[in-house]
């Protein structure tokens, strides 16, 4: 299992993915649990094989797994807290229209199933908050997945400039993809980055905004984070090494032979 990772685009800078809105509120928890950190695998070959009879073949099954694997506060470090919405309705996803303009749609055939979880540091000492998502999206195939990933570098090519949702937008979007093995992703069999500007009628701007995806088997996981009025870029991208280490490692758990 990899537990070593280098997730070089999360403290850099990613972008767009996915949009926010409002979903419904679930009961689901974070264990919280972390590996103890190993070695991380040579660029050779990832210390990792999935399992094809363990991927989900039902929507139930699909976000089952997607529940056991987005992290909720625990996983993103000291101070974090639930947002409200705190889930998303898994059986939606957002999609980037025409205008670009983030927005929810009922999930294509593809996808057995999507789930986004909000937590936040709130607002302290003259300080805004800093505000993460992680998102699994559960696809049919493992080729199902990398067409997912090849959509969301398209997407910050076609749209440098999106609205997230009401009142919230980023600008200037550049994007990178690497394979395992390369730009320093020892993590997951495809890596994506992205970053831009947020701006925010609440907040301000413009303040850092990073998004990070990864591919594992037909399951990718991502996290992105908004910066605020005091809130380093630093402090934003520790957070998200965080949280998507733990999410690769439980997805891992999930996905990987036990032979």
């Amino acid at each position: 299992m990899t537990t070593g990772l280098l997730l070089a685009g999360c403290s850099g800078a990613a972008g767009g993915g996915t949009a926010e809105p409002a979903g419904s509120t679930g009961a689901a928890t974070d264990s919280g649990t972390r590996s103890s950190p190993t070695p991380a695998p040579s660029a050779t070959g990832l210390d990792f094989t999935a399992d094809p009879g363990r991927a989900p073949k039902t929507s139930a099954e699909a976000e089952r797994l997607a529940r056991a694997v987005a992290a909720g506060p625990i996983s993103w470090g000291p101070g974090f807290v639930k947002r409200d919405p705190y889930e998303s309705d898994p059986g939606f996803w957002p999609v980037l229209d025409a205008d670009c303009v983030w927005e929810r749609e009922s999930l294509p055939a593809t996808v057995l199933a999507t789930l986004t979880r909000y937590s936040e540091v709130p607002a302290t000492d003259g300080k805004g908050p800093i505000r993460v998502a992680a998102v699994v999206t559960v696809h049919r195939t493992v080729n199902d997945a990398d067409w997912e990933m090849s959509r969301t570098l398209e997407e910050a090519l076609r749209c440098p400039d999106q609205q997230l949702r009401q009142g919230e937008r980023i600008t200037g979007l550049a994007s990178q993809g690497s394979d395992f093995g390369t730009l320093g992703n020892l993590a997951a069999e495809d890596m994506l980055t992205e970053g831009g500007k947020y701006y925010s009628d609440e907040l301000g701007g413009p303040y850092y905004y990073s998004w990070t995806q990864s591919r594992l088997g037909p399951v990718t996981v991502a996290v992105v984070g908004k910066g605020s009025k005091g809130r380093s870029a630093d402090e934003v991208g520790a957070a998200l090494q965080q949280g998507a280490g733990a999410m690769i490692n439980r997805a891992e758990s999930e996905l990987e032979t036990t032979e």
